[in-house]
């Protein structure tokens, strides 16, 4: 395996490189997303992820532009709601999020869920925007096999990323496969688990045999498995911690235990149901 740092990034089949590490801000308040962000940036993080629903995007821009970090440096990812889907409002939500972020492009604009009968309009129009320059690559978040098989076929556009809930609790094998078939980088959300099962005694036994915290196992092993990955932090001590998870690796045999642990254990939205 390659040698993972914090500058680590993986090649989309856009041809861009995204950064393995990034961080989550989901829930984050406005004041504290901003400090999230600016420690995050602080830390060597060059990777952030909001979504226009998180209510959090100005802030998240804000803190870039404090940052004084180059914009070029930081890749950037925002997200398509629902209520936004259908070709002509996906291009007035996106330029709604350039605005509030203080941007006039983002790295990464994911649809954010599969909306039975409005994705296939919104992938569309995501093609126009990454074609006018707004944003670099596109991809989509919550979607299962049929979802990005129909959009596939349909359109003819592989997305770039599939952003989905991994886990070592939860692992769908055969998405990751599809994904890796397809060239579709997988980014693991919630790879924590929401903490549900941070006190596992098999993870802290592991934990206590590298010397690390139980999440800072749990980011490793998303790493190796060749996920890109945004662990969620408003703490500056947690997402320093988070970060500090390049300088060892887990043996074989103890990735191979945590691969075992899959339970269908889903900490958020279910759209395996969604046709």
């Amino acid at each position: 395996m390659t040698k993972l740092n914090i500058d680590s990034t993986l090649i989309t089949n856009q041809s861009i490189p995204v950064p393995v590490l990034g961080l989550g801000v989901w829930k984050s308040k406005p004041n504290e997303c901003y400090q999230a962000v600016l420690s995050a940036l602080e830390f060597g993080y060059r990777h952030i992820d909001t979504a226009a629903i998180y209510g959090n995007e100005s802030d998240v821009g804000r803190a870039i532009k404090d940052s004084s970090i180059p914009r070029n440096q930081i890749f950037l990812v925002t997200k398509l709601w629902n209520a936004d889907q259908g070709y002509d409002s996906s291009f007035i939500a996106l330029d709604r999020s350039l605005e509030k972020l203080g941007t006039d492009y983002v790295d990464m604009y994911l649809i954010h869920f599969p909306v039975t009968g409005k994705r296939l309009a919104s992938w569309k129009a995501l093609g126009e925007i990454q074609k006018s320059g707004k944003a670099r690559s596109i991809g989509v978040s919550n979607f299962m096999v049929n979802h990005l098989e129909e959009l596939i076929k349909e359109s003819g556009t592989v997305p770039a990323m599939n952003q989905v809930e991994y886990h070592p609790f939860l692992q769908d094998q055969s998405l990751k496969e599809y994904c890796k078939k397809q060239n579709i980088l997988l980014e693991a959300y919630s790879p924590l688990a929401h903490g549900s099962k941070l006190e596992d005694p098999r993870l802290s036994e592991l934990a206590k045999k590298y010397n690390k915290s139980n999440a800072q196992i749990l980011i490793r092993w998303s790493l190796e498995s060749g996920n890109v990955v945004i662990p969620k932090s408003k703490s500056k001590e947690r997402i320093k911690e988070n970060a500090l998870v390049f300088d060892f690796e887990l043996e074989e045999s103890d990735k191979s235990l945590i691969d075992s642990w899959s339970e269908n254990f889903r900490t958020c939205w279910d759209p395996s149901s969604v046709v």
